[in-house]
């Protein structure tokens, strides 16, 4: 078969090869095969020094036909190619704008800080103001104005994070010179308002506290507490079981009971830690089905807060006479507060930004 034959069923099956190209990719494979540096076509083109004289003229000018035939398919069956490609792209990602929209997710306050709000209304409620303080505090009003003795374990560093006091960076010290920590309580507040207004005095102090605890169920090394005080004239333990009482039932529920246990506080004399009465048993200890209740340990009560009447040793650092005024103070942890209305079994499950946990509430 001569050249000139073979080139021009070259065309026909190449033309033939374009039309049938389903999409740009196979359209490309066809061009590269045609036209491509071992393409057919440029085969033939490059042979062409190969061919006798008297036949180069005639082969090269059917190539150079073939080879415009071909290109102009196939820019014409890609352009073809393109647009329903990009039909089928805009239909595939079409968005139908006559659909609703999909909802966006509204955010809430954060579980602790809804308690703290909550027991701070209740106090306001009360006539209680708010106080604040510093976090990073002196050893001073965290332990000495609070009547700690020099020699308490609080005051270790086992459980106090104290800080570098570089006031004076020639002589930066740590625990035992500088006497400057991060507060373990908010009592330090207290202590503050106690020098610099005189009674009656009723205030709350929520804010965070920091104490070298590892993170467990019932523990946090960073937590909020809510603590109050109370100076007046007049004032007896019967305020302060009064006054915890109610703020118990507004918390938990007027079904809840509580009880006053004696302990020991440096800042306070007498002293005593409250319990309410467990939401999971109804106080019974134990379950529907006869087991121990976890939650409260089949004792049916649950530990909530700390309290007594202000130490009069207090009052001296504070230049007020307790000779003339009494009072009384507490302190509750907000965390401790959230999951014990809740039920909720773990304090770290408050603080893992866990969504799905987060949501519930």
């Amino acid at each position: 078969m001569a050249v000139v034959d073979e080139l021009i069923e070259l065309k026909s099956a190449t033309l033939a090869s374009i039309e049938g190209a389903a999409d740009t990719q196979a359209l490309e494979a066809v061009r590269v095969g045609v036209l491509g540096k071992k393409g057919s076509l440029t085969g033939y083109l490059r042979s062409m020094g190969q061919l006798p004289k008297e036949e180069r003229a005639s082969v090269g000018k059917t190539a150079n036909e073939v080879r415009s035939a071909v290109e102009s398919a196939l820019e014409a069956r890609k352009a073809t190619l393109e647009r329903a490609e990009l039909l089928a792209k805009m239909d595939a990602e079409a968005v139908d704008v006559t659909l609703p929209g999909r909802a966006q997710q509204m955010g809430t306050r954060h579980l602790i800080n809804r308690i703290a709000d909550e027991i701070s209304e209740i106090f306001l409620g009360l006539g209680y103001s708010i106080a604040q303080g510093p976090e990073v505090e002196t050893e001073y009003y965290n332990f000495n104005a609070l009547n700690a003795p020099e020699d308490h374990p609080s005051r270790g560093l086992a459980d106090t994070f104290y800080v570098i006091d570089r006031s004076n960076d020639e002589h930066a010290h740590v625990k035992g010179e500088s006497g400057v920590l991060l507060r373990t309580q908010t009592s330090p507040v207290q202590a503050r308002v106690m020098e610099a207004q005189k009674p009656p005095i009723y205030i709350i102090s929520p804010g965070k506290v920091y104490r070298r605890d590892v993170a467990d169920p019932s523990h946090l090394p960073q937590f909020h507490q809510i603590e109050g005080l109370v100076v007046d004239e007049g004032i007896t333990f019967g305020d302060l079981k009064g006054t915890l009482e109610y703020v118990c039932k507004q918390i938990f529920g007027e079904d809840r009971k509580t009880r006053f246990r004696a302990h020991y506080f440096p800042f306070t004399e007498p002293s005593a830690e409250v319990d309410v009465s467990c939401g999971v048993c109804g106080g019974s200890g134990h379950t529907h089905d006869g087991e121990r209740c976890r939650m409260c340990k089949g004792t049916g009560w649950l530990e909530i807060l700390g309290c007594g009447m202000v130490d009069p040793n207090v009052y001296g650092y504070a230049g007020i006479d307790p000779e003339k005024y009494s009072g009384f103070a507490f302190g509750m942890g907000v965390e401790r507060i959230a999951c014990l209305k809740y039920n909720v079994p773990d304090l770290r499950m408050l603080v893992e930004g866990d969504m799905r946990f987060l949501r519930q509430f």
